[in-house]
């Protein structure tokens, strides 16, 4: 069990999830952080529907209200295709009976890959984590919901951004977060460190899609932006993702711009 109070407390008896102060996020501090709507829907479909021998190769989630942080949370899910290789899962968020969030989540069973070379990316050249001075700044990880190791660039810098993310928290209070949960948690920062601006984050988003085509194996996830792009208030952002031996997947985001921009952004 982590030191760090955890994003929420499991009531077993009635399956509803109580959200903890730390779960705040940015925007409204009486409501949850997108993170933890994504991971918590991560962990239910993983606990319910998950497997070994499946991948949790695509998850989107969208995002349709702002559950209050005060009140009890049910996620519902069901399978809506299980067959040999593919399989289909929904689910979803329900804060105090209203619906707030949903998910899909498309898993696939691990086989041998396609013979022939295809073409990738390269491999980004970025220092491994520990070999980053551990920041001094205390605010950063919007003040230890996370924690980070930045390489290059900051929150709505030009050019590029890249930084390392970790969890700091268990999501649900006594279960060690698994490697899909952690990913899924930190996925959301896509929306923030892909669509800030040199005038703060004028961008919330109504989304977030996941795609994996292995688990990271250690407890590093990166981040490199490598799209956001913007039409009559409406935006992407798109962002590459690591572990300490190489790429994992992408997180991509749909956004809204908003009335009031955040023009004091956290550090990362």
């Amino acid at each position: 069990m982590t030191k760090n109070q955890p994003f929420f407390t499991h009531d077993r008896a009635n399956d509803i999830f109580m959200p903890t102060p730390v779960s705040n996020g940015p925007w409204d501090p009486s409501s949850l952080h997108g993170r933890v709507v994504i991971g918590l829907l991560a962990h239910v479909i993983e606990q319910r529907h998950g497997s070994d021998d499946f991948v949790p190769a695509r998850l989107t989630v969208d995002m349709f209200r702002l559950p209050n942080i005060t009140t009890p949370i049910e996620v519902r899910s069901r399978q809506i295709r299980d067959g040999l290789r593919i399989r289909v899962v929904e689910a979803e968020f329900f804060s105090g009976g209203t619906s707030m969030a949903r998910a899909s989540c498309q898993l696939l069973r691990k086989t041998e890959n396609a013979p022939g070379n295809v073409w990738s990316p390269p491999n980004w050249d970025a220092p491994k984590p520990a070999d980053i001075p551990k920041p001094t700044d205390v605010r950063l990880g919007m003040n230890g919901k996370w924690t980070t190791r930045p390489i290059v660039g900051h929150m709505g810098s030009p050019g590029p951004r890249r930084l390392w993310m970790s969890e700091v928290r268990e999501l649900v209070e006594g279960i060690p977060m698994s490697p899909f949960v952690h990913v899924a948690t930190g996925a959301d920062f896509a929306s923030p460190f892909a669509n800030a601006g040199d005038q703060g984050l004028g961008y919330i988003n109504s989304d977030v899609t996941l795609y994996l085509h292995r688990l990271p194996v250690t407890p590093w996830i990166g981040f490199e932006v490598v799209n956001h792009h913007a039409t009559d208030g409406v935006a992407i952002g798109e962002c590459w993702l690591y572990d300490e031996q190489g790429p994992i997947g992408t997180s991509t985001v749909a956004a809204l711009a908003q009335r009031k921009p955040m023009a004091k952004l956290p550090p990362p």
